[in-house]
Formats: structure tokens, C-alpha cells, sequence
């Protein structure tokens, strides 16, 4: 993406179920910290079609928008998300799309927060159901209200896991306890034990938001984005072995040891002054990345359509 395909104010971006600001949201221009909202209060901010492939087209702008250094996800109003808009039927297989074409909206966003080079930190400020939870799995962090009750009542329902959950949530709070959330699907208040890993920090509900907006300011002032996103990837896209690890995170260091982010990390530190990372992805990771075979995600072209194109 070119610098012009950037907005000049995500505020006026016009999102019908989720709102984009800056912070400060004062700012009339887009700042190192973006808030997403998700923005359906009347409906506890249900997941629909409408909302999915709205936060896919921001994760995906906000992920190239070099002025952009971290993201925090909250809800309006007192619920972070029910979970799909079942009154409406678009939070499931609502369009008539085969086993072939058909891609679940949750992990179309899902993939879009993980594909995200930005940390971005959920601010669980309320209650959340299915989506409501799976969709943060990807997240960097997670706070939490206490008094917030979260449930993966897919069994419940007659369906499975979905937004790619089943890969992210035994890896981030381990088998059994995985097991037992999906087996009962049951709502759980952000305390129980059952949840214990997935959230940072568990706070007043008042807190969570200003909490989560804080570590991402502290981000955005003192971390370098390429080191961020690429030790995220070490960890999610693992090579599998410690040998394995040891050649890769050996190619990469020998590169960022010669990167600018590398060079400015060391001078403010021994300058005593704050630190200004100017790397993004964009532009300067290592050549190495991406290390890991990338899957072509989206529907195949439907009969004619490539005959379409050329004409």
C-alpha cells in the first residue's frame, strides 16, 4: 500500500458496526494508538457478516499504516460481544455457499488480527460469547473485566469451534482446560479458574479500557514494531524443533543486528533519551520472513469468473 491509500483520519472512516478512533481521540489525525470499537450496543454488539468484513478491511489497512504501532479492541456499552447475531442468522452459514467456498466469518477475522503486523490488546470490558471470545484468542494481550462472564457454547448450539479456535485456545490455557470450557459450554465468569492464562490482567470494569489503552501507548513509545511482530511469529509459526528454532532466529538476528531499529535501540540507551523506532514490516523485515508456507485462504473463483477477468 502506498502512503495515499492511507486515510487521513480513521475517525471518518465509514464503518457502519465498528468505529475507529484516535487516541487522543481529540487527534484530527491518525495516531501511534488506534481504538476499534465494536459498534452495535442495541445488539450487545453481535457478530454479523456486515461487522466481519468490516474488521478484516481495518486489521488489514491498520496492519500496513506505518503510523500505526498498536491497537486496542473494545465494545460499546456494557457487553464486549454476544457472541453471532443468531436474530438475524448472519453470524453463521446464512448465504448459500458449498463446503467448498463457504469461509466461517470468525476466522476470516480471526486470520485477519493474526496476519495484523501491529500488537493489538483486547479490552474485554464486559461480557462475551463464542466469537466474543474466539476473535481475541489471535490478540497480543487480553484485559479483562472482572465482573465479565465468558462463554464457548458452541455445543450448546449444534456447531464447533469456530475462528480458528481450536488452534489458538489449548495452545494459550492447555488441553484439559480447553477441553472442559468446550465440553460443557458453559459461562464461566472471567475469575474461574478454567480461564486462568488467557487474560493479563483482570480488572474493575471501569479500568479496563484506560488499562488497555496504557500498554499500548507504553508499546507504541518503546518497542520496535519489526522486533513485536516478528517474535510473535517465533512463537505461533515455530519451526517445530530447537534446532530448527536456533537456524531460524539465527537468521534474523544477524540481520536486525544490522537494521536501523537495532542501531536507534542501542544509541537511546546509551544517550539516556526516549527511544524513536521508525521500522515497520512494510519495509524491514528480514528476508527471511516469512519462513513459513502461506495458504491461500480465499474462496476459489466460481465457474466462469476467471474467463470474466480477461474480458
Amino acid at each position: 500500500m502506498s502512503a495515499s491509500s492511507f486515510p487521513k483520519s480513521y475517525s471518518q472512516l465509514p464503518f457502519q458496526q465498528i468505529y475507529l478512533s484516535h487516541f487522543p481521540e481529540s487527534s484530527p489525525t491518525p495516531t501511534p494508538v488506534i481504538l476499534l470499537t465494536l459498534n452495535r450496543p442495541t445488539k450487545n454488539n453481535a457478530f454479523t457478516w456486515t461487522m466481519g468484513f468490516e474488521l478484516e478491511k481495518a486489521f488489514a489497512l491498520l496492519s500496513h499504516d506505518p503510523r500505526v504501532k498498536a491497537i486496542v479492541v473494545t465494545g460499546a456499552g456494557k457487553m464486549f460481544c454476544a457472541g453471532a447475531d443468531l436474530e438475524s442468522g448472519t453470524g453463521f452459514a446464512a448465504r448459500e455457499e458449498s463446503s467448498r467456498t463457504h469461509r466461517d466469518g470468525g476466522g476470516r477475522v480471526a486470520l485477519a488480527i493474526h496476519k495484523c503486523t501491529k500488537p493489538v490488546i483486547a479490552a474485554i470490558n464486559g461480557s462475551a460469547v463464542g466469537v466474543g471470545v474466539t476473535m481475541t484468542l489471535p490478540m497480543a494481550i487480553r484485559i479483562v473485566s472482572e465482573k465479565a462472564k465468558l462463554g464457548l457454547v458452541f455445543a450448546r448450539r449444534g456447531i464447533v469451534m469456530e475462528a480458528t479456535s481450536s488452534y489458538f485456545l489449548p495452545r494459550l490455557i492447555g488441553m484439559s482446560r480447553a477441553m472442559h470450557l468446550v465440553t460443557t459450554g458453559a459461562v464461566y465468569p472471567a475469575t474461574d479458574p478454567l480461564w486462568r492464562e488467557l487474560f493479563s490482567e483482570i480488572l474493575p470494569p471501569e479500568k479496563v479500557l484506560a488499562r488497555a489503552l496504557a500498554l499500548a501507548d507504553d508499546i507504541a513509545k518503546n518497542t520496535s514494531n519489526v522486533s513485536t511482530s516478528l517474535m510473535r511469529d517465533l512463537m505461533w509459526r515455530n519451526p517445530g524443533s530447537p534446532e530448527e528454532t536456533h537456524l531460524l532466529d539465527s537468521k534474523i538476528l544477524l540481520e536486525l543486528y544490522n537494521g536501523k531499529d537495532q542501531k536507534e535501540g542501542v544509541a537511546s540507551f546509551l544517550q539516556k533519551r526516549p527511544v524513536q523506532f521508525q521500522g515497520n514490516m512494510n519495509d524491514n523485515a528480514p528476508s527471511v520472513w516469512p519462513w513459513w508456507a502461506t495458504i491461500d485462504t480465499n474462496p476459489p473463483a466460481a465457474a466462469g469468473d476467471d474467463i470474466k477477468s480477461k474480458l
